[in-house]
């Protein structure tokens, strides 16, 4: 397991000091980052080797959004591997230990070069396998997510600069920065789904169709041709 302490900054909270959802992703991602740099498998190797992690799908559990100034304690560990799927688990816990929000998560070893999938190099498996940890006990969703009902559609929106990360693409946590302005107002997500398709590039345009549930929204981001990059489920209230 690795982990790292915060506290929750200003610029992380929304009008009522809590931690927005994508500040809390970003501890997600930046948690599997640093314990990839910490451990010489990072983004300077990734890239010497022409490979890279990409993000599959992942569900976010939110017992409660921690406050402004909280300390917190972000933990990840990845515990399967299997052919070139990595599986890796989240927790973000309170100065009291007690969990705000836990996450699973599924990636893909990427071959840059070919754009395609392959097996994950020994090297990168036999780094993490002393780090590896036993799976969060949850009942988890199915990673593909189901689209029903007939969407709303809304305004395209251009992939800008800010969006895209050392991947050259668009950042996982920005899809999700970019759905919820369709959520209701003062909508409360408590869990959330993302299914990631393709990787939208800058310039790209996004076309975001909205279907709302009796328990949630799922918001869809696709390209001109209604082809998804992102298929995201948000339940609350």
């Amino acid at each position: 397991m690795y982990d790292f302490k915060s506290r929750v900054r200003y610029s992380e909270v929304n009008s009522e000091r809590q931690l927005t959802l994508p500040a809390l992703i970003d501890y997600l991602q930046n948690c599997c980052t640093f314990q990839s740099e910490d451990m010489n498998i990072g983004v300077e190797y990734l890239e010497q080797h022409h490979a890279a992690w990409v993000l599959s799908s992942w569900e976010i559990v939110m017992n409660r959004y921690p406050k402004l100034a909280e300390h917190i304690t972000v933990s990840t560990w990845p515990y399967s591997f299997k052919g070139f799927y990595g599986y890796r688990n989240f927790t973000i816990k309170d100065e009291a230990g007690e969990i705000c929000a836990f996450a699973n998560s599924v990636w893909v070893y990427m071959d840059t070069a070919t754009m395609r999938p392959v097996r994950i190099a020994k090297e990168v498996q036999d780094a993490y396998i002393p780090v590896m940890d036993e799976a969060i006990q949850y009942e988890w969703a199915d990673r593909k997510i189901r689209i029903e009902g007939t969407p709303v559609e809304k305004e395209p929106v251009l992939v800008q600069r800010f969006h895209i990360d050392t991947n050259h693409h668009m950042n996982n946590g920005k899809y999700i920065l970019v759905a919820e302005e369709y959520l209701p107002e003062n909508f409360k997500t408590e869990s959330i789904r993302v299914e990631y398709k393709k990787a939208a590039v800058i310039g790209n345009m996004l076309y975001p169709e909205v279907y709302e549930q009796q328990n949630g929204v799922t918001i869809v981001l696709a390209d001109e041709q209604k082809v998804p990059y992102a298929i995201m489920q948000f339940r609350g209230k």
